[in-house]
């Protein structure tokens, strides 16, 4: 009896494929397990309230600004960037962030912060 021709399966070779796809996925693994320690949410150890713009207050602008701090070692703002938020209020929410203390860590890490300005403040 002769061999038939089969066009092969695609699942045939799963192995070929899960053989490849497994060393790249357990390195994905490792990083994401190592970056915990460098990033996240730090407690706050010491907090500075924003000044309201007086320009700001009297045109009743309002909203929330957020920020990345970028947070040494020892828990101090080294640098402070906006994200989002009205641009009238982010060199005061720029501001208050740093001078901002966080609890020391491992390393440096880079937190985001949410400032919300109200009438009320």
């Amino acid at each position: 009896m002769g061999r038939v021709n089969q066009k092969p399966n695609r699942w045939s070779n799963w192995h070929g494929w899960v053989a490849r796809l497994l060393p790249a996925t357990a390195l994905a693994l490792m990083v994401a397990m190592a970056l915990p320690a460098f990033a996240g949410d730090r407690a706050v150890k010491q907090r500075a309230q924003p000044t309201y713009p007086e320009l700001a207050r009297r045109m009743k602008i309002t909203g929330v600004v957020v920020v990345t701090a970028t947070v040494d070692a020892a828990g101090n703002v080294t640098d402070v960037k906006t994200v989002s938020g009205n641009r009238m209020l982010a060199v005061a929410a720029e501001d208050a962030v740093r001078r901002w203390k966080f609890v020391p860590g491992p390393g440096e890490s880079t937190e985001t912060v949410d400032l919300n300005f109200t009438m009320a403040q």
